[in-house]
């Protein structure tokens, strides 16, 4: 089988890696596999360097109709049995080249509860016949969509991201690696928040929310955020003006993720919405307590619902956050367990992978 992923860009996200990984894993399966992404540079890629990372180089809005003229024409050489679309810049210009260029099968996956406001779920409605299939990453995520009328009731499947157990598993060496490369003593509880530095993860809310825990704690700890992006200075001048810059530090880019979870004492989401909380269940595969804000997804990923929070709320964060770092370690570890089991019956890759291929194979 002939597959065209094609994405709205190839930054560091959940979405991205979710693609790279469906890609890796139906390559190894012997079909054949392309990705086209449509802006920005790779900083996600698939393991298997045979995959062909296509740039479609839709800039501005000016460069929109040549962005169309290239997707189109990728699609007419290549000639795919499946082309499969992810987030929104993506399903829509896949769906209008359609207009134009046959596609036997097009797929189009949303990755969030929130994709835009009223012109992007119009625009959604009204391109929706062009698609075979709707997707969504949640089931929650999907509900919202309905709601706002940007799929007809019923006129979107909701299949989770899976998560590669081979890549986020427990590593037993992390938390000794981690403390010595920050020079953190051993006693220090290590919280964990990793993504984009936008405005959808809500760090801002999350600093507050570490300077209130500060004053009511009276052990060592630290915030470590993994991630960047446009938001990166108002977060430093935040912690600037809290004066935390001995509570957080910001770690920039990181290709070590599964490490760091299974380093961190907690791993916590402070998100506004999210589609599936991907994040979340890579941390639970990694043996991580996880505190999440109940947005999107998260209520269906961490089953323990005893550790969601309501979004924007951050006196509610900081005690729920203060309470998982004072559990008992046998509680802690009975949590854990379950959390990771969770995730290993619900969403390892191997079982998503099955998923998409029934899918695609549907009549």
């Amino acid at each position: 089988m002939k597959i065209l992923y094609v994405i709205t860009g190839l930054s560091q996200g959940g979405a991205e890696r979710v693609v790279c990984d469906l890609a890796d894993e139906m390559f190894v399966r012997g079909h054949i596999v392309k990705i086209a992404y449509l802006t920005g540079e790779v900083l996600t890629k698939p393991m298997h360097q045979e995959i062909d990372l296509i740039k479609v180089g839709l800039k501005k809005l000016v460069s929109l109709p040549i962005a169309y003229l290239k997707l189109a024409n990728i699609i007419k050489i290549y000639q795919p049995d499946i082309v499969h679309a992810h987030m929104v810049h993506a399903n829509i210009l896949t769906r209008l080249v359609r207009l134009v260029i046959p596609i036997d099968k097009l797929i189009c996956t949303a990755h969030s509860n929130n994709e835009g406001g009223t012109l992007r779920m119009l625009t959604y409605r009204t391109t929706h016949k062009l698609a075979t299939v709707t997707t969504n990453v949640s089931q929650q995520a999907t509900r919202a969509f309905e709601s706002k009328h940007a799929v007809p009731l019923n006129g979107m499947r909701t299949i989770y991201n899976g998560i590669n157990l081979n890549k986020f598993n427990y590593d037993p060496t992390a938390r000794y690696t981690l403390i010595k490369e920050l020079k953190i003593d051993d006693s220090c509880k290590l919280i964990l928040a990793v993504g984009r530095f936008t405005e959808a993860k809500d760090y801002l809310n999350l600093i507050r929310v570490i300077h209130l825990l500060k004053k009511e704690v009276d052990y060592s700890f630290k915030l470590l955020i993994a991630g960047d992006g446009l938001l990166r200075e108002q977060i430093e001048n935040m912690i600037s003006e809290l004066q935390l810059q001995n509570q957080v530090i910001l770690l920039g880019r990181r290709d070590d993720i599964p490490k760091l979870m299974s380093a961190a004492d907690l791993f916590v989401l402070s998100s506004k919405f999210e589609g599936f909380g991907l994040v979340v269940a890579e941390a639970m595969a990694c043996k991580c307590l996880v505190v999440a804000t109940d947005c999107g997804g998260v209520t269906e990923v961490l089953d323990n619902k005893e550790f969601l929070v309501a979004t924007e709320n951050a006196d509610e964060l900081k005690s729920k956050i203060k309470y998982a770092l004072s559990i008992s370690h046998i509680y802690k570890n009975i949590v854990i367990q379950r959390n990771l089991k969770h995730v290993q019956d619900n969403f390892s890759l191997d079982n998503i992978v099955e998923k998409w291929i029934s899918l695609y194979y549907e009549k």
